[in-house]
């Protein structure tokens, strides 16, 4: 069970990512292993540790690489007769098609000191009492930066199914 703000749903068999996942997830998943192997290194330097210590250190690392790599790949969002189902690195979150007032697109800009660096747009749902959820749908992400028409797909789709569901209410 996933549990929105104000409801629990079971989540079913019926939600579905309506987009294929990026390549360069597979990257970010290489260079966590990269990451993790130095840090198993360092420790390992570190604190002088032999025999059962590395295994220890490798296996524990290992262990945290194969979690994180496996919620990588499950990052997204799915949509569903219900709603909207936003899978992020930590936890999950469950909106239902009548808690969201509108989806829209956000420019996105970062500061770097005196510099804005463009982002491009991430989709953005409006809830009835005026919050917003970001969904991690994002035009320059690992997903969609070399596809920006599957973005814009996505993007409609999920308005779509919005304007269904309110329809049918």
């Amino acid at each position: 069970m996933i549990n929105s703000a104000s409801h629990t749903l079971r989540v079913a068999d019926n939600w579905v990512r309506p987009y294929e996942p990026g390549s360069g997830r597979w990257l970010v998943i290489a260079w966590e292993a990269v990451a993790l192997a130095m840090l198993s290194w360092a420790t390992v330097r570190q604190f002088d540790l032999m025999g059962h210590g590395v295994r220890v250190v490798a296996c524990l690392l290992a262990a945290v690489w194969v979690v994180g790599a496996w919620r990588i790949l499950q990052l997204g969002v799915y949509i569903s007769t219900e709603g909207v189902l936003i899978r992020g690195l930590l936890r999950s979150r469950v909106m239902r098609w009548r808690e969201i007032g509108g989806v829209r697109l956000q420019r996105t800009r970062h500061r770097l000191g005196p510099w804005e660096i463009e982002s491009g747009n991430t989709v953005l749902l409006e809830r009835l009492n005026g919050e917003t959820v970001n969904t991690e749908l994002w035009e320059k992400g690992v997903d969609f930066h070399a596809r920006p028409t599957v973005f814009r797909a996505v993007y409609q789709e999920i308005r779509n199914r919005h304007r269904t569901a309110a329809s049918e209410q």
